[in-house]
């Protein structure tokens, strides 16, 4: 193990291991983070764990949409600063915060099974029982993400599209206690896990809405030369998940894709086939391309090995290497599809208009 150990007694005098876990503060950062734990405390019991959370650029800077601000590691800087510094031994992360390609040094060392990835509508009490398709004319919809706003102006053009910052509870309020904003669209998962289920008046399938590469998944990142709490973390590790969230992110590191431009996935595994479906859009949504491809993730009775290779990132020994060159294969070839057919121009458009808002 690299870096100090910190060892705790138990009260039978036994040396125990202390694993320091970082987090933002957020509560819905620290839910994620228990959740994470209570896994590891089930799995490894002598293991003690200690949270330390802080705050990250994007949760201090609450007056500037996301995309203006120009950082690709928003939500995880100075929690990838911690780990470096040795503060923390792991961190906990809503993948789809994480860049897509990660500091050296480190690696995600955990991809845990994903929830529901979509996006879902949490109406203003006065406009219970509508939908976005409900909604009068001019109606004003809060969210912060260009790729929301780009699919849902082109799907429902009778709506307005406003920025709307803040953690989920700040935006809830802002919803609920102004007349601001008839509705806001948030992450189905973040919803669910701060049990708010009841507030959801709709859930955007992929004919409204693709999703954001890696919506719904947890990630573990850790120091990469640290052998132990990687093979400790990688029991963690759902291995469609990870294959799903390989192909998006090759998908969106080819596209140099990040906040500040509108690319949109859909994945899948079914019968050890592997499809991906991806789009990029323009801030209005009314330039797009969309294309979706398929490959087969079926290890058959392929040698593997043990290398340390990563995959956009990701250190998964315990899922087969050939279906992780597969996944990112995948991504990698449907992004160089819609480049040949001008991605590029859309997005660099995009990333244009978007900084001069």
């Amino acid at each position: 193990m690299s870096g100090e150990v910190l060892n705790a007694q138990d009260g039978n005098g036994t040396v125990n291991r202390v694993i320091r876990m970082g987090t933002r503060k957020s509560q819905l950062a620290r839910i994620q983070t228990d959740y994470v734990a209570e896994k590891l405390k089930t799995l490894y019991p002598d293991v003690h764990l200690e949270i330390v959370a802080m705050s990250t650029i994007g949760d201090k800077i609450l007056d500037t949409a996301l995309s203006k601000i120009g950082e690709k590691s928003l939500f995880t800087k100075e929690l990838e600063n911690a780990l470096e510094r040795n503060e923390v031994d792991l961190v906990v992360h809503s993948l789809k915060d994480l860049p897509t390609t990660l500091p050296n040094g480190f690696t995600i060392g955990a991809v845990l099974q994903r929830e529901s990835p979509h996006d879902a509508v949490v109406l203003h009490p006065k406009n219970s029982g509508l939908t976005l398709d409900t909604l009068p004319d001019g109606s004003v919809i809060g969210t912060s993400s260009l790729r929301r706003a780009a699919q849902l102006k082109k799907r429902f053009p009778h709506l307005e599209f406003k920025d709307i910052r803040g953690n989920l509870n700040t935006r809830l309020k802002k919803l609920d206690e102004k007349e601001d904003y008839a509705a806001i669209i948030l992450a189905a998962a973040g919803l669910k896990r701060m049990g708010w289920e009841a507030r959801v008046s709709q859930v955007l399938g992929p004919e409204d809405c693709m999703y954001a590469v890696g919506q719904g998944a947890l990630a573990v990142e850790v120091r990469a030369r640290d052998c132990d709490i990687l093979e400790m973390v990688s029991t963690l590790h759902h291995s469609e998940t990870v294959l799903r969230c390989i192909a998006e992110r090759a998908f969106l590191r080819r596209l140099e894709g990040g906040c500040s431009v509108p690319v949109a996935v859909n994945t899948e595994v079914k019968d050890s086939v592997l499809s991906l479906t991806g789009a990029v859009y323009s801030l209005d949504g009314a330039d797009s391309l969309k294309e979706a491809m398929e490959i087969s993730v079926d290890p058959g009775n392929k040698l593997e090995s043990a290398a340390d290779i990563q995959h956009v990132g990701v250190t998964a020994h315990n899922v087969p290497q050939c279906a992780q060159v597969a996944a990112e294969k995948l991504g990698v070839d449907l992004a160089d599809l819609l480049l040949s057919k001008g991605a590029m121009e859309i997005l660099t458009t995009a990333r244009k208009l978007n900084d001069a808002r």
